[in-house]
């Protein structure tokens, strides 16, 4: 088939690939109501039934997106985790990486975090980032923090960081405010608010 008049030519192998990339880049700039399988089609120049053989609808578009945001997430955090280090800098090093991650995706970070994932999809996207329950995990063996569930553990900072993300998001909090502040909040978390 022949491209659409106006529409990038679609060369290689790999359509999925191609429709998740278009698919990003039409979240990044005009959000998640604007995607449509039917325009990602036209913008690779395929059929607009050829979406069909890898996405069987929007939301699982939506939901393939979401899995690989979990998974890009997940490597730029394994990226720079350190298991060697104390907890303390460990902790910061990743929550940094989150931070940046959030700030170049943020369209994308709030679509993953959308509700909307069927459990089998939410799932996969949960396991796509298991890297914070296995911090915890690992301080707890060295006695650096209290025993207990890591992945009930793990929520607190996962929901600061997250918190933060939002903020960022929202203009309530600039990027660099954000990057500046990730050692105190890093540090209150793992000591709390108590004077000692």
């Amino acid at each position: 088939m022949s491209p659409m008049p106006g529409s990038r030519p679609y060369h290689h192998g790999d359509l999925r690939a191609a429709l998740l990339a278009a698919a990003e880049s039409t979240l990044r700039e005009k959000g998640a109501g604007s995607l449509s399988l039917r325009e990602l089609a036209r913008e690779v120049g395929v059929s607009h039934a050829a979406p069909g053989r890898h996405f069987k609808d929007k939301q699982a578009l939506l939901n393939a997106l979401a899995l690989a945001g979990w998974e890009r997430l997940g490597q730029t955090l394994e990226t720079v985790d350190d298991p060697a280090l104390p907890l303390e800098p460990r902790l910061t090093a990743l929550a940094r990486a989150y931070l940046g991650f959030a700030v170049d995706n943020a369209e994308l970070l709030e679509l993953m975090y959308a509700r909307k994932h069927d459990p089998e999809a939410s799932e996969r996207m949960a396991a796509a980032v298991g890297g914070l329950t296995q911090v915890i995990a690992d301080a707890q063996e060295r006695g650096e923090i209290i025993p207990g569930d890591p992945e009930e553990l793990d929520l607190l900072p996962g929901v600061a960081l997250y918190g933060m993300a939002a903020f960022i998001s929202g203009g309530m909090l600039s990027p660099e405010a954000a990057t500046a502040s990730v050692d105190t909040l890093v540090h209150h978390l793992l000591h709390g608010l108590r004077p000692r």
